[in-house]
């Protein structure tokens, strides 16, 4: 079984040329995944913003969950886990055939217990988006989102993204959060998972933790970057079109 996991696509609704390019980088991989793939893992930031309505779904959002129903189709299984930009799901991904997940993902490969999470929940000395992300996670802020006219809606959702997007941080803080990741990763190793599979920090990597490795799928802004799971084997890959 060949597993795929991504993460950090970014894709938005509101593209200029570089979206439109980073979407069509995507859409060209998803189409040509190995034949052999039976399980396309979507690790979070995979929109730039999510919300689906009861009865309203963002059309500038169309062509690429169509590419998503397609790998369906072909008979992958998709699971999608949320991240801090795509959380506000309202139940039309999964009619598409979509397992979704709030927090984590488990599962094995050739007897390797995997543990795939965003990452966000895990970052270190980072307070401010802690406070951030309870805020917009809270059931009170969706349902008052949800009220709000889509329009209107997403507006002020393309703010919120834009804003937590372009936080620029100091490469001391880059390195400390990163280092959250890795201890959590550790922490999961010593629990018995033998690949704890992370994004979020846009930092492609493959770490040996004791018995097991800590990888970071990266992202689609600057590297293009995934995770492949084959025979028990996990591996940091670069896709060129």
């Amino acid at each position: 079984m060949r597993i795929i996991i991504i993460s950090d696509t970014h894709i938005k609704f509101n593209e200029n040329e570089e979206d439109r390019a980073r979407r069509a980088r995507v859409t060209s991989f998803l189409q040509n995944l190995p034949s052999d793939t039976k399980l396309l893992v979507l690790n979070g930031d995979i929109f730039d913003l999510w919300f689906d309505w009861n009865n309203v779904i963002i059309a500038g959002y169309y062509d690429f969950i169509h590419e998503l129903k397609s790998v369906i189709n072909r008979g992958i299984k998709v699971v999608m886990l949320a991240g801090n930009h795509d959380f506000w799901f309202n139940g039309f991904l999964e009619r598409l055939g979509i397992e979704i997940y709030s927090d984590y993902f488990i599962t094995i490969d050739q007897q390797k217990q995997i543990y795939i999470t965003h990452g966000d929940k895990h970052t270190s000395n980072d307070l401010r988006y802690f406070i951030f992300r309870f805020l917009l996670r809270n059931s009170l802020t969706k349902f008052i989102f949800n009220l709000v006219h889509p329009e209107l809606s997403l507006n002020i959702g393309k703010k919120l993204s834009r804003s937590s997007r372009d936080r620029q941080d100091s490469p001391e803080i880059t390195k400390r959060k990163n280092q959250g990741l890795i201890d959590f990763a550790k922490k999961k190793i010593n629990e018995g998972y033998h690949f704890v599979i992370m994004g979020h920090a846009h930092n492609p990597q493959k770490i040996k933790i004791d018995d097991g490795y800590y990888l970071n799928s990266g992202d689609w802004i600057v590297h293009d970057s995934y995770i492949e799971i084959t025979a028990g084997q996990a591996e940091l890959k670069y896709y060129n079109q």
